[in-house]
C-alpha cells in the first residue's frame, strides 16, 4: 500500500538530501555503496546533470528502490532525482502553475498521505544578473505554490540545495561575501519570509553551533580547512515541527561538493 500508512503504528521516515554535482561522476565515488549504508526511505538529489538516457545502469543495483527524475531541457546541467520505498500517491516533475518552476528540470514533487516531499535545487545566481533574477523569481513563485498546498492543508517537506546561505552562522567567511550571490540581503531576506510564512529550518532545531556547512568549494583544500556554507536544507510547514525528530548534516559523506544533509519523522496513521 502506497503513502506510509501503517496500521496506526509510529514509524520513523529517514529523509535524505544531497547535491551530488554530477551524478555519473558520483556514481563512481561509492554513490550506490552510500544509499545502500544510510538505507534511506527516500533520498533527493540535486544537480544530477544528464538525460534520460545516460542515467547510469548502476542506480537498478539496489531493488529495493524505486525512482523519478527530472531533467533539464539544456545538456549536462541541473536535474534532480529522488529515490523511494514506498511508492507515492502521485509524482509531478512539470506542469507547475508558474512557467519558471518547470524549465530546468530542477522540481520533484512526491505526494504521500502523511506528507508531500518536495526535491529542489534552487538556481544559482552568481553568474550574471539575469540569472540573479531568475532565482529571485523563481524563489518567489516557489513559496506561491507551498503556501497554496499548505494552505488546503498539506503538510511539506521542503528539502534541497537553496544556495543562499541564511544567516552569519551558516557560512565561514560572512564579512568577505555581503556582497556575492548566495548571501545577498535579498536572497537572505526570502528565507526570513519563508519562515514568517510558517516554515521552519529543521536544523536549527536541534543545532545552534556554527560551523556546520553542507558545500565547500574545490578550490583552497576549503573542505579540508572547513571553510564552507550551509546552504542545503530541510524546511517543513509548522504542523509538522512536533513529528521531527532528528536534523542533521553527514559532513563525513564525500563525493561531491556537497555532503548530504538529513531528516528523521515520525508518522502515525
Amino acid at each position: 500500500m502506497s503513502g506510509f500508512r501503517y496500521n496506526n503504528l509510529m514509524k520513523t521516515i529517514n529523509i535524505l538530501s544531497w547535491n551530488v554535482n554530477g551524478l555519473r561522476a558520483v556514481i563512481n565515488k561509492g554513490f550506490m555503496d552510500f544509499l545502500e549504508a544510510q538505507k534511506p526511505d527516500i533520498l533527493g538529489i540535486q544537480e544530477t546533470k544528464l538525460q534520460e538516457h545516460q542515467l547510469p545502469k548502476e542506480i537498478h543495483r539496489s531493488p529495493a528502490y524505486r525512482t523519478a527524475w527530472n531533467f533539464a531541457e539544456r545538456k549536462g546541467y541541473s536535474g534532480t532525482g529522488v529515490f523511494f520505498r514506498t511508492s507515492p500517491l502521485a509524482i509531478k516533475t512539470h506542469g507547475f502553475p508558474y512557467k519558471v518552476l518547470d524549465q530546468e528540470g530542477r522540481i520533484i514533487e512526491l505526494e504521500y498521505d502523511a506528507f508531500t516531499v518536495f526535491n529542489i535545487y534552487f538556481p544559482n545566481g552568481q553568474m550574471s544578473e539575469e540569472r540573479l533574477q531568475y532565482k529571485l523569481k523563481f524563489y518567489d513563485e516557489s513559496l506561491k505554490y507551498f503556501n497554496r498546498l499548505k494552505d488546503s492543508g498539506k503538510n511539506l517537506i521542503i528539502m534541497g540545495d537553496y544556495n543562499t546561505a541564511h544567516k552569519p552562522i551558516d557560512l565561514k567567511n560572512p564579512k568577505n561575501n555581503e556582497d556575492r550571490s548566495g548571501f545577498l540581503p535579498i536572497e537572505r531576506a526570502w528565507i526570513d519570509k519563508l519562515i514568517a510564512s510558517g516554515y521552519q529550518d529543521t536544523f536549527r532545531l536541534f543545532n545552534q553551533e556554527p560551523e556546520q556547512y553542507t558545500w565547500w568549494t574545490y578550490r583552497f583544500r576549503a573542505r579540508e580547512k572547513n571553510i564552507g556554507w550551509r546552504i542545503d536544507y530541510f524546511f517543513v510547514n509548522e504542523n509538522l515541527v512536533d513529528n521531527i525528530t532528528d536534523s542533521f548534516i553527514l559532513s563525513g559523506i564525500y563525493g561531491s561538493d556537497h555532503c548530504p544533509i538529513g531528516l528523521k519523522i515520525n508518522i502515525v496513521e
